[in-house]
């Protein structure tokens, strides 16, 4: 959260901007400090949400009777290609 401070007619106005940040943990350590800024409630830790193109796949599939195999992938890409 990033704090701006802006004067208008000798107003204050506070602005709060909210930042989503992709972090990859390369120390273990550094966890244990993501830990305890977050039981200090500093920041919120949340999952990644599933891809578009993820959940759309997984529904795709849970509506086909059957799969296809590899060869079939491989005979249509096939087909497309020529």
């Amino acid at each position: 959260m990033i704090e701006e401070e802006v004067t208008n007619d000798d107003e204050k106005i506070l602005n709060l901007i909210m930042e989503v940040l992709k972090i990859e943990i390369l120390n273990p350590k550094a966890l244990q400090l993501i830990k305890g800024m977050q039981d200090l409630k500093l920041i919120k830790v949340s999952d990644d949400p599933a891809s578009t193109l993820k959940t759309y796949l997984e529904k795709m599939r849970s509506n086909s009777s059957t799969a296809p195999d590899l060869d079939e992938i491989t005979k249509i890409v096939d087909d497309v290609r020529a």
